[in-house]
């Protein structure tokens, strides 16, 4: 029997948001096929067509605005049977005109930290999520100093989301220092998350638990009663692994070479875009990486930058 491969759909989406900080969401009528669920604008791809110029006709039919400055957010696959469909999302900082429905839709607009309170498709979860999360994701070590000045240091580089990797700690260190770090990280309005690898790790209070690479292959399910669920990948198979238990997020790392591990041959951007296109949750890119490589990040499909000396 000989199969057809088919190639993919490209569907573009557009997450459109005002200078408040807030997200445009249109509700589908009733009589469509997941009728009265909360979507964002966008299309299929014609043929010949950029996605850049998809992006801008879509947008302008559904919603009524021109792009005038867009970027890159996640892209997904979703495989079907007789079908693939490939979602290219961006982000719309910069626009043209008032958006609204051009169908007749009810719109809102919403703040993001309140799309939870409506009902989007199944598949648009890996969006949602990469929507709640910043550019960069620092890591927060036990034996790179004085930790809580290393903190304050992170916070004041309006850095939102952190890991302390606290290996080195006794469960009663780890405790003293999150009985300080908590309420600092939740006064500046930063996620605080814990390392697997430290005493206790989910017992302890924070904003989540980031695995270790051989904790995320241990694991068959999501513990409950976690805000946040990350994990470190170094390859496709923990990356598939880390979506299948339904991790919010992964760094997948070395991306370029780091002066700790100069001789572990890195991934490079070829090979972290082709991964972080065959898997559908947000990956940032650790190992090597600055700063200054965020929109490097973003071009190949990655959430952003993660490190550890990155921010130091």
């Amino acid at each position: 029997m000989k199969f057809v491969v088919l190639e993919p759909i490209s569907i573009v989406i557009g997450i459109v948001k005002n200078t408040a900080g807030e997200i445009f969401i249109t509700r589908r009528h009733e009589n469509l096929h997941q009728g009265g669920l909360w979507e964002f604008a966008g299309g299929k791809v014609e043929k010949g067509e950029t996605l850049d110029a998809a992006l801008a006709r879509e947008l302008k039919e559904e919603i009524g605005i021109d792009v005038i400055q867009s970027a890159p957010l996640i892209r997904l696959r979703h495989v079907y049977a007789d079908r693939t469909v490939q979602l290219h999302v961006f982000l719309i900082t910069q626009f043209n005109g008032e958006p609204q429905s051009q169908s007749g839709q009810e719109w809102a607009w919403i703040k993001i930290e309140a799309l939870d309170n409506y009902t989007f498709p199944a598949a648009n979860r890996a969006i949602l999520t990469a929507l709640r999360l910043p550019p960069y994701y620092a890591i927060l070590n036990d034996d790179s100093g004085d930790l809580l000045s290393n903190l304050k240091h992170l916070l004041a580089q309006n850095i939102k989301l952190i890991q302390a990797r606290l290996k080195n700690l006794t469960a009663s260190q780890v405790h003293d220092f999150l009985s300080v770090a908590y309420p600092l990280c939740r006064e500046n309005g930063a996620w605080l998350l814990l390392n697997s690898g430290s005493a206790k790790a989910f017992e302890m209070t924070s904003d989540g638990v980031h695995l270790t690479s051989h904790d995320l292959l241990a694991m068959n399910t999501q513990p409950e009663n976690l805000r946040w669920l990350s994990a470190s990948c170094h390859n496709l198979s923990e990356l598939k692994h880390a979506e299948k238990i339904g991790v919010d997020f992964v760094v997948l790392a070395p991306v370029l070479t780091t002066q700790t591990h100069p001789d572990v041959e890195p991934l490079g951007w070829d090979v972290f875009s082709k991964w972080v296109a065959e898997c559908n949750i947000p990956v940032y890119a650790l190992g090597g990486v600055s700063k200054t490589d965020l929109q490097m990040a973003n071009h190949f499909g990655g959430q952003g930058i993660a490190g550890i000396r990155t921010f130091f």
